[in-house]
């Protein structure tokens, strides 16, 4: 991909250390975030558990997986559950889906009137079928006054609450929403934004376009410009940082299996150089402890089948690792992952060619669907047909 002056790329070794001169710290509203790091919500993965795991290497704004606005107004106690945080987290940040303003506006003054959150970000780049062809996630951009209304009603609902949303480049190259989605933000009083620099068609597929970071921090001028996309270490968060100017950094994919990331994210933003990556004995202990709290959280059974995917993630680059990915299908108590975890030797260091490694949702792209007639009147405020319960984005 080229990328124009101003929007390289430099993520060598020494990048840490050029971390003087960047922000340290970025204000959300009253909520300030030290270092300038935001965790990405992530369905079935950013729960209370993983959160509390991730937060023990770092501070920073750690968001929860994804709940929808109208079963949240119904009472549904799957999504109440999902909308929990843990006893001690603080601040409590959310995210938010929906494509009608009333239920939006009905579900942020719950959230908001029974103390339940700190901050709440909004989804509108979520890239998944079965979201974008109801006229959710990525595909509710095209259509200007709607995302309007509905950031404004969540807005004057969450008072003193602030309210960010988080978006993509658009649907594909034809497409492209995301300075005109930035501008409503803006303007109707989102507390910042932040940009997954790819579209919907391009799902995870390829190099994220950092330079369109720098396009949307120069369009938007008041509130914090945050860049998301192929944060894999924490050398990328500074290179993303100079080469676009944007205030922060929201990392998804790059933290899965590498909770620590957090902790290196604080050292280069404080000028020192990452420590030594864990070995495997390291990791088997975080394992552990994740599988423990998703357990304590969901119960036994849920919990485990929650933990299998994060069990790949970990051991991903790690030599015998496709042994442990073999078994962890069948993963169902805690007693079972310890009989996996001895297939690979703990003192085996992390591997240098796996801190690259894809990780998280990987596929190709895609041709968008969109609900019938989507784009004949991107006017038109009529909100889609009523949301379900989504694969977050």
């Amino acid at each position: 991909m080229d990328e124009p002056a101003g929007a390289t790329r430099d993520s060598s070794p020494t990048a840490g250390s050029a971390a003087a001169g960047l922000p340290q710290s970025l204000h959300i509203g009253p909520i300030k975030v030290e270092p300038p790091v935001v965790l990405a919500p992530m369905a079935g993965v950013t729960n209370y558990p993983f959160r509390a795991i991730a937060r023990q290497y770092g501070a920073g704004l750690y968001v929860s997986e994804m709940i929808t606005a109208r079963p949240l107004v119904e009472g549904n106690r799957k999504t109440l559950k999902l909308a929990d945080f843990g006893p001690e987290e603080t601040p409590r940040s959310l995210q938010l889906y929906g494509v009608d303003p009333h239920f939006v506006g009905l579900a942020v003054r719950r959230l908001v009137t029974e103390g339940r959150v700190d901050h709440i970000d909004m989804n509108f780049g979520c890239p998944v079928p079965k979201v974008t062809r109801r006229g959710g996630g990525a595909a509710l951009p095209l259509k200007r006054r709607l995302l309007r209304e509905i950031v404004r009603a969540a807005v004057r609902e969450a008072g003193e609450v602030p309210v960010t949303i988080k978006f993509r480049i658009g649907v594909d190259d034809g497409l492209e929403t995301y300075l005109d989605t930035g501008r409503i933000a803006e303007e109707e009083g989102c507390a910042a934004i932040a940009l997954h620099a790819r579209t919907a068609a391009q799902l995870y597929h390829g190099q994220a376009r950092w330079e369109a970071i720098a396009r949307l921090k120069d369009a938007v001028k008041r509130i914090p410009v945050l860049g998301n996309g192929d944060i894999w270490v924490a050398e990328d968060a500074v290179a993303m940082m100079r080469s676009t100017g944007c205030d922060g950094v929201v990392v998804g994919r790059g933290c899965l299996g590498r909770p620590w990331l957090f902790r290196d994210l604080n050292d280069v933003f404080l000028g020192r150089p990452p420590k030594d990556a864990p070995s495997f004995g390291e990791i088997a202990g975080v394992m552990r402890e994740h599988a423990r709290r998703l357990c304590e959280w969901f119960g036994e059974g849920a919990g485990m089948r929650g933990f299998r995917r994060h069990v790949g993630w970990y051991t991903k680059g790690f030599p015998g690792s496709a042994q442990v990915r073999d078994k962890m299908g069948s993963l169902s108590t805690l007693e079972d992952l310890e009989a996996v975890l001895p297939l690979i030797d703990p003192t085996t260091p992390f591997p240098a060619s796996a801190l690259r490694v894809p990780r998280g949702k990987t596929t190709g792209t895609q041709k968008v669907a969109l609900p019938d007639g989507w784009l004949n009147d991107l006017e038109d405020t009529t909100p889609p047909a009523p949301e379900e319960e989504s694969d977050g984005g």
